[in-house]
């Protein structure tokens, strides 16, 4: 049975991690995302993983094994980490804005496919993309989540929290489930299930 192991970005007390007035917190955000990404890709038949179940931040070494584990079970596993972005430290509102992939710096066949399911998702969704690679859907990345992983990953960047336009979007709850329904069908892509 295909399988996808995810993870929210970082813990509910990490630094930093929101939006400058607070209000919005990255945590809390990527959890709810990636709650409705498992639900999705369940009920179509692959088994899905929360690799970080604690509201704690937990190290990326552990994070890396939790996946490897899993992955070295059932061979065809792939990884979604979910993320909100910042062009600061969270401090002041700024003009980065929308929706990007990554992949590590030598992505694999499978983690390329991945990405681009993602993009084309994204795209089609309506989404605001940053396709910052020339010639690339994806922007690769030297993150240990990608590059320590025994399995295709990507982490995505779900538009960003100190952009005010971005960050009224990701307040909306329709923010949530767009974007956990591109990741998912990008999975389900991945997967032939679509």
């Amino acid at each position: 049975m295909p399988s996808c192991t995810w993870d929210g970005g970082h813990g509910i007390d990490t630094p930093g991690k929101r939006s400058p007035d607070g209000v919005l917190r990255e945590w809390s955000w990527t959890r709810d995302a990636g709650e409705i990404f498992a639900q999705t890709l369940n009920a179509h038949g692959v088994t899905c993983t929360n690799i970080v179940p604690e509201e704690k931040d937990i190290l990326l070494s552990e994070r890396c094994k939790r996946i490897n584990r899993i992955t070295k079970e059932r061979p065809d596993n792939v990884h979604v980490s979910f993320h909100i972005n910042a062009a600061g430290d969270g401090s002041k509102w700024l003009t980065a804005r929308g929706w990007q992939v990554h992949t590590y710096t030598n992505p694999s066949v499978g983690s390329r496919r991945l990405a681009c399911f993602a993009f084309d998702e994204a795209k089609e969704k309506g989404f605001k993309v940053r396709p910052e690679s020339p010639g690339m859907p994806f922007r690769p990345k030297n993150l240990a989540i990608l590059r320590e992983t025994n399995c295709p990953a990507i982490l995505i960047e779900n538009f960003f929290m100190d952009n005010k336009e971005d960050y009224e979007y990701l307040l909306s709850p329709n923010s949530i489930y767009e974007c956990a329904e591109v990741a998912a069908r990008a999975v389900l892509k991945y997967f032939g299930k679509l």
